[in-house]
C-alpha cells in the first residue's frame, strides 16, 4: 500500500529515507550528503544550504503524488532551479550511458533485432537529451534573469509549459519490444531482464522529473512572473483597498513580522530572511502565515504596497 504520510521538517531525515528508498535520487538532485545520523530534514537542510520547504514539497510529491498550490508562494526557485539542473545532469551524464552500456551487454551484436533495440534506445535518449538541453538553454536563463528583477515581455513561463514535450512514449514503446519480440539465452535473458528493470525505474524516474516541472517549478515561477509584472505596473488595485484591509482587520503585527515583511519586500528568500533574523527558516515561514492571516495579503506585491505605505521600506529600497 502506498505511503501517504506527509514528511514534516522535524522528522528525522534517516526515517524518510527507510520509508522511501526513491528518495534518495532527491537527495543527490539537491546535493545533499548521506552521513547525517538522527538529524531531523530542518538540520540537514540547513546544514547543507537546502531551502527546506522546498525540499519537503518535491519528497512529499515524490511519495504521494500531492502537492498543495496553497504552498507555491513560500517555494525557492533558486533552489528548484538547482535541483533540475542536477536532475538533468544525472540523468544525462550517468542514468542514459549506464543503461546503454547495460544493453550493449546484453544484446547480440549479429542479432538484427539487438541492433534495432539499439537504435530506438539512442533515438530515445537523443529525444530526452535536445528536451532537456533545450530547458537549459531557454527556460533556466529565463527564470535566472526573473530571479534578478529582469523580465522578457515576449516571452514567460506559458510559452514553455504549451511546448513542455511528453518524453514517456518511446521509453514504453523500447519496453514493449523488448519483452515481447526479443528471445534471448538464458544469460542473456537474465541480463536483459536486469536492464529492464532499470529502464522501469528510469521511467518512473522522468514521470517524477515531469511531475516536479509541471506541479512545483512553472506555477512557482508563474507566480514570481505575476509578482514581478504586479510591482512594474504599480498593481491595479487602489492602495486605499489594501490599506482598508490592513486597519479594519484590527491585527496588530510583531516587530519580527514587520522584519520579515521588508525582507520578502527586498527580494530576500525565506533561508535568506533567516540568516539575516537569526532565526529558522521554518520561523520565517511560520511568520509568512500569520501576516496573510492578518493582513488578508497574500502575494509580495501586496506586501510590497503595504510595507510602502505604512513606511516600513522606503520605495528606493524596493526590489522590483
Amino acid at each position: 500500500m502506498k505511503n501517504i504520510k506527509m514528511y514534516e521538517a522535524n522528522d528525522q531525515m534517516i526515517s524518510l529515507i527507510r520509508d522511501n528508498y526513491t528518495v534518495l535520487q532527491n537527495l543527490s538532485s539537491f546535493g545533499i550528503s548521506l552521513g547525517f545520523g538522527n538529524k531531523t530534514v530542518r538540520e540537514v537542510c540547513e546544514e547543507q544550504n537546502v531551502d527546506t520547504f522546498t525540499f519537503l514539497a518535491i519528497v512529499n510529491l515524490t511519495i504521494n503524488g500531492y502537492h498543495s498550490h496553497d504552498d507555491i508562494p513560500l517555494l525557492d526557485i533558486q533552489t528548484l532551479l538547482n535541483y533540475l539542473k542536477a536532475a538533468h545532469n544525472y540523468y544525462l551524464d550517468f542514468q542514459l550511458p549506464f543503461i546503454r552500456k547495460e544493453l550493449i551487454e546484453a544484446l547480440d551484436d549479429n542479432n538484427k533485432l539487438g541492433k534495432l533495440i539499439m537504435k530506438i534506445f539512442d533515438d530515445y535518449a537523443s529525444f530526452i537529451k535536445h528536451h532537456m538541453k533545450s530547458e537549459e538553454a531557454n527556460l533556466f536563463p529565463y527564470v535566472d534573469k526573473l530571479l534578478h528583477g529582469n523580465i522578457k515581455e515576449n516571452y514567460d513561463i506559458e510559452t514553455f509549459s504549451k511546448h513542455h514535450a511528453q518524453t514517456g512514449e518511446k521509453i514504453k514503446e523500447l519496453k514493449s519490444i523488448i519483452i515481447k519480440y526479443l528471445p534471448s539465452d538464458s544469460k542473456s535473458n537474465h541480463l536483459l531482464t536486469a536492464t529492464l528493470y532499470d529502464i522501469y525505474n528510469l521511467e518512473e524516474w522522468l514521470a517524477l522529473h515531469t511531475n516536479v516541472e509541471d506541479m512545483i517549478f512553472m506555477p512557482a515561477v508563474k507566480h514570481l512572473e505575476e509578482k514581478k509584472r504586479a510591482i512594474l505596473k504599480n498593481i491595479d488595485n487602489p492602495i486605499s483597498n489594501i490599506i482598508e484591509q490592513t486597519t479594519d482587520n484590527g491585527e496588530i503585527l510583531s516587530d519580527r513580522e514587520k522584519d520579515v515583511i521588508v525582507g520578502v519586500v527586498q527580494g530576500l528568500t525565506n533561508k535568506e530572511i533567516a540568516d539575516k533574523l537569526f532565526i529558522a527558516p521554518n520561523t520565517v515561514m511560520t511568520h509568512r502565515r500569520n501576516i496573510a492571516k492578518k493582513l488578508q495579503i497574500h502575494t509580495a506585491a501586496g506586501l510590497t504596497i503595504y510595507a510602502i505605505v505604512n513606511q516600513l521600506v522606503d520605495l528606493s529600497n524596493v526590489k522590483l
